[in-house]
């Protein structure tokens, strides 16, 4: 029966339900992304999926093309206005990802050895990209007994940071509420996101979606001629689309396409738990264990100490930081889950996750799309 493609997609997509649920019902404590990767990781190991459901279902293979268009969206939610004040949160990324990489580096190593601590930096460091890097490494100098720990370093870090960044958001969240708009935050202020688009046919839905897509081409198309990750391309036309008035304010959402890109996107954000085995786990445990207690430990406290410095909440600072265990799509669905968890109506919610959004995703390409590719192209070259 599953061999059915919408068998298979139903299968799936019953497991992105079930954690949406979960996450509404706990208030965005149990993040629907982490519900979601367990849940598949658990029933394939139990042989209730089969290992193929993946190439069963013809979803991811659509997903895999739209993370240029997702990225451009993103790039549609940001105003000039507000991405000038969000210095603080590149400083805040940057720091906790210092704090991971030094507990790593002198602690992993001495326990276990340089190689095994450096194989674990890239993907603590954030992003798939890093963790190929890693993995091209290992294979050319013949070390390929240790690829499976950044792996599952990879593959373990969002189910841990998901829910850690979303309990502190939270906390954010409700002080944030209560005590209004603080002096120094970003205000919130739809002046001129209303404004509307430079030419009228962009009011064609899709026309609008054919643009978005041109933009996500040109970006990819750029990044392999520049050899710059194409998700910086496609989220700077997208903020440049959106202040030059071509595009709307959240331009997939005005479309009617966001929700079901996004759920494509997560199909193939699932699939990252694939090819794991209980013998892995078992075998590489202690030092996985070791490199993302030091990892996490590592970003947290950078980011405590960055928030203070530069006079951010720390609980609107911590989960910026962990941003680097999340990526994208994942910080993203954090901030909407967190924002209709905390409150009770939708412009107080669209007030929470205008607040929460920018920060997480400046944080997130920070960690994840720049700052991961340099770390792990360096520490891998010192083996």
């Amino acid at each position: 029966m599953l061999q059915e493609p919408i068998v298979a997609t139903v299968v799936l997509f019953a497991l992105i339900a079930l954690g949406e649920c979960i996450s509404i019902y706990t208030r965005a404590r149990i993040p629907m992304l982490m519900t979601a990767m367990l849940g598949f990781l658990i029933l394939t190991w139990l042989g209730v999926f089969p290992e193929n459901i993946l190439e069963l279902s013809t979803l991811p293979a659509l997903g895999a093309i739209l993370i240029g268009p997702l990225i451009v969206h993103m790039g549609t939610l940001m105003r000039f206005r507000i991405l000038k004040k969000q210095w603080r949160a590149v400083v805040i990324a940057l720091s906790g990802l210092i704090g991971a990489l030094v507990l790593i580096l002198c602690i992993v190593s001495f326990v276990y050895d340089f190689p095994t601590a450096a194989s674990g930096i890239g993907p603590v460091s954030g992003g798939v990209v890093a963790l190929l890097i890693t993995n091209e490494k290992l294979t050319e100098i013949g070390m390929t007994g240790l690829i499976v720990v950044p792996v599952l370093v990879q593959s373990f870090q969002g189910v841990i940071g998901m829910p850690l960044a979303a309990a502190f958001m939270k906390k954010y969240g409700r002080n944030f509420m209560i005590a209004g708009k603080e002096a120094g935050e970003i205000p919130f202020d739809d002046e001129g996101d209303v404004a509307p688009v430079r030419f009228s046919l962009m009011k064609n839905n899709t026309i609008k979606l054919f643009a978005i897509f041109v933009l996500a081409a040109v970006g990819v198309v750029l990044g392999e001629l520049t050899g710059i990750h194409y998700t910086l391309f496609c989220l700077l036309f997208g903020i440049l689309a959106l202040n030059t008035n071509l595009l709307p304010k959240s331009a997939l959402e005005s479309a009617n396409s966001f929700s079901f890109m996004m759920v494509a996107l997560i199909f193939v954000i699932i699939g990252t738990m694939g090819g794991i085995t209980p013998q892995d786990v078992v075998e590489n445990i202690p030092a996985v264990v070791l490199i993302l207690a030091l990892g996490i430990f590592g970003i947290m406290a950078g980011g405590l100490i960055a928030s203070k410095v530069v006079g951010w909440h720390p609980y609107k600072g911590m989960p910026v930081a962990l941003t680097a265990l999340i990526g994208f799509p994942g910080d993203y669905l954090i901030c909407e889950e967190v924002a209709r968890s905390e409150t009770d109506n939708p412009e107080d919610e669209e007030k929470l996750f205008q607040e929460l959004v920018t920060p997480m995703l400046i944080g997130g390409f920070v960690t994840v799309t720049v700052a991961s590719v340099f770390i792990a192209t360096f520490i891998m070259s010192l083996i």
